[in-house]
């Protein structure tokens, strides 16, 4: 009788030990991936980025060749020193007809005198005031042809500071913290506005995107804790934890590399779950699993 509890007590241990439970949902680890790229054309002077450095925000990693830019900024001041010489000529001739309408101003009120006391003629009366009126239009065209200038040295400022925003994005300077992930370019090649130069992740904090069925949509709630395992070994797993980021509210096939033959057809939702990874344990692309709590 003894023997044969025994032998109850081991069966029950033998399968509650080998009952594998399964998990709510499965994935992959992401990470968010910053392409960093040339805005400027010219020769890479230099390039320290190295592929699985880690580099700090805010650093200067590459340095775009700048001496087209500082020639065209040369050539567009001094252009604009040239139209300054004309708005100075022109505040010149308005200086001096402002004097000479100042005088025939002066001279047609006091022949507007004259003339109350019959002392002063109509044609001299009309000559003063033809003077005064041709002053006048050349005052205003002098105005409008400075407006005209004013506008011209806008113009080329745009273009100046144009120029000066190319020089300055020719410093490459690292947007976010995180590791190298790839390389695309190396020192003294000639780059492209828009061409990749290296793309970069915090892998400090990985995103495992996992699916789920709608039965199971009410257990995924935008920002709790979940339990994250992943492998250790071939015999072991991780066990950590993760806050929901996102629900996807589409629904979509599940991906071919997540689940069997079978349950591809099935439609479900992804779901992205923020895991720490400070201690660099986890990869992208390793596979994950998650509980709901």
């Amino acid at each position: 009788m003894e023997i044969v509890k025994l032998i109850a007590v081991s069966a029950i241990i033998f399968i509650g030990c080998s009952s594998d439970e399964l998990s709510d949902a499965y994935g992959q680890f992401e990470a968010d991936e910053v392409l960093i790229s040339a805005e400027t054309t010219g020769k890479l002077l230099s390039f320290e980025v190295q592929e699985g450095e880690l580099l700090n925000e805010n650093v200067v990693v590459a340095v775009i060749d700048t001496s087209a830019l500082v020639l065209k900024k040369k050539e567009i001041s001094a252009g604009i020193n040239v139209i300054k010489s004309k708005l100075a000529n022109l505040s010149a001739q308005e200086n001096v007809i402002n004097s000479q309408l100042a005088t025939s101003q002066k001279n047609l009120n006091r022949l507007l005198a004259l003339k109350a006391d019959n002392a002063a003629t109509d044609q001299l009366l009309d000559d003063v005031k033809g003077k005064v009126d041709l002053l006048e239009h050349q005052k205003k065209t002098i105005t409008t042809q400075k407006q005209s200038v004013y506008a011209e040295i806008e113009t080329m400022n745009v273009k100046l500071a144009q120029i000066q925003d190319q020089i300055e994005k020719s410093i490459i300077i690292n947007p976010i913290k995180g590791r190298v992930l790839s390389t695309f370019v190396e020192p003294f090649e000639f780059t492209t506005m828009g061409k990749p130069l290296y793309e970069i992740a915090n892998l400090e904090e990985l995103v495992l995107k996992v699916y789920v069925s709608g039965a199971q949509l009410d257990e995924a709630i935008l920002g709790d804790q979940v339990s994250v395992i992943f492998d250790k070994d071939e015999n072991e797993n991780h066990t950590t934890t993760g806050t929901i980021s996102w629900i996807s509210t589409k629904a979509e096939f599940t991906p071919k590399m997540i689940q069997t033959k079978d349950e591809r057809v099935t439609q479900v939702y992804a779901v992205k779950v923020l895991v720490d990874n400070t201690d660099g344990i986890l990869k992208i692309g390793m596979p994950g699993e998650v509980n709901f709590n």
